[in-house]
């Protein structure tokens, strides 16, 4: 795809300065309607949607829909239902010393933001960010990854016939026109991506204090107890690890299991896997490829340590790698160096659970966190460590909430958005004071009197 040129990134940032100074994108009632139109244009497009889906990414048009199109309509959907409520001004509690005053807390939007998403759920961590942004009363300018070509243009396509070039445009292109983006001076930006380049951006926003967001990912972990269910755990994993074939920064990217389930679980795991794609698990419809070359011939090379104990089929030429389980791996394997991003799953042992609370603390902090066994065992653990978010005995899932913020700490991010969450990421929290001048009180003035008396009760 062609490269956005300066002079038209230039020119849209004056466009979105310039409409939103009419202020036309702050009241309600243009907010709503825009959510409105927002949705309806999903649901035209929805086929060409799931149809580029499965051009870039392999991705069956069910996968399509549950994880990409329905998180994005439900968001909608609550930010329909609490706009009211949230842009509303909220009232805050004002000490009895400040008497007779009352306080507020305005919600304003922040003004132009700049979006940047990845390629691994381009259309749902594109759009999903875009909901917060028209909820708050922001202008946008919309960046989808060049690695999912096909999606990036039907996104192009929807936007552009849905939105006035001026409230919402979108740009593409290469990482040539990501370090033209950051040149510029946004109000906000929203950027999802790896923590290295997640480095860039927020280097970038520094020189001019740009406030941000960023969701990035990391190596999460995922605990198998003694005690846990084997069964549910192993479907539970199965899943987490395979969706969107790995590529996904909340996937648990390696395993930590007790040493006296740990040859039980693999093998639940295995058929479990077997059970949602088949025998021959590279002919299922179901199973996302690797989104280019690069990427996996990166994977391909975290294979070569360990022991294979299910899959291992790779073929290079339809993108395909199975989904591998590999045991014995140890701390300084490559495959544990870095977020692995793709459908292999490591496995190293536990005797105690000090043992990973010991070696997750000792890593950076990961973006989610799994716990399979007992919940009181599981409170402690969470207790002891940190990380975005995660589950107690299921994985993913907390991301579809969209009651739930989500977001990374540290190294996995920083910001959170979901639900209201979203609306206060591109939202100004204004705080206000109101006071009579009916009254005036004498002792906030020099030479303060009952200085004091006052001294004692405040």
């Amino acid at each position: 795809m062609e490269d956005t040129s300066r002079i038209k990134i230039e020119s849209l940032l004056q466009n979105h300065r310039a409409f939103f100074a009419t202020n036309q994108t702050k009241p309600v009632a243009f907010r709503l309607h825009m959510l409105k139109k927002f949705k309806s244009a999903i649901r035209e497009y929805e086929k060409r949607i799931t149809d580029a889906l499965w051009t870039d990414l392999h991705k069956s048009p069910e996968e399509a829909y549950l994880s990409e199109i329905l998180i994005v309509l439900h968001e909608i959907d609550l930010h329909i239902r609490k706009l009211n409520k949230w842009a509303k001004p909220q009232k805050a509690k004002t000490p009895f010393y400040l008497f007779p005053s009352s306080s507020m807390v305005l919600n304003e939007p922040l003004g132009v933001a700049l979006i940047i998403a990845p390629w691994n759920y381009p259309f749902q961590l594109l759009m999903n960010s875009v909901v917060g942004a028209i909820s708050s009363g922001c202008c946008a300018m919309l960046k989808p990854s060049p690695y999912t070509p096909a999606v990036a243009k039907v996104m192009e396509d929807m936007v552009s016939e849905t939105f006035p070039s001026e409230y919402l445009s979108i740009v593409q292109g290469s990482r040539k026109v990501n370090a033209m983006l950051l040149e510029q001076r946004f109000d906000f930006i929203f950027f999802t991506g790896s923590p290295n380049v997640g480095k860039v951006v927020m280097q970038a926003a520094s020189q001019h204090l740009t406030p941000l967001v960023l969701e990035l990912g990391g190596k999460s972990p995922c605990i198998v107890d003694k005690d846990a269910d084997l069964d549910a755990s192993a479907g539970r994993i199965a899943l987490g690890k395979t969706l969107n074939a790995g590529q996904t920064c909340i996937a648990p990217d390696y395993l930590f299991a007790h040493r006296s389930i740990k040859n039980k679980l693999i093998e639940k795991i295995g058929k479990n896997i077997v059970k949602m794609y088949g025998e021959d698990i590279q002919q299922s419809p179901f199973l996302t490829r690797i989104v280019n070359e690069q990427a996996f011939d990166r994977l391909e090379n975290l294979m070569h340590h360990g022991t294979l104990k299910f899959g291992g089929k790779i073929d290079r030429n339809d993108k395909f790698i199975s989904p591998t389980i590999i045991d014995d791996v140890k701390p300084d394997f490559p495959i544990m160096q870095e977020e692995i991003f793709g459908p292999l799953l490591p496995v190293l042992v536990f005797d105690d659970v000090e043992e990973v609370i010991s070696y997750i603390n000792a890593n950076e902090k990961p973006l989610a966190f799994y716990y399979f066994g007992k919940s009181k065992t599981a409170m402690e653990v969470i207790s002891k460590t940190t990380s975005g978010g995660g589950c107690i005995n299921d994985t993913l899932m907390h991301l579809t909430n969209p009651y739930l913020p989500f977001g990374g700490v540290g190294n996995s991010g920083l910001g959170k958005y979901h639900g209201k969450n979203s609306f206060l990421a591109f939202s100004n929290q204004r705080a206000f004071m109101k006071t009579t001048t009916k009254i005036n009180l004498p002792f906030k003035f020099s030479p303060y009197p009952l200085y004091r008396w006052i001294k004692k009760i405040i």
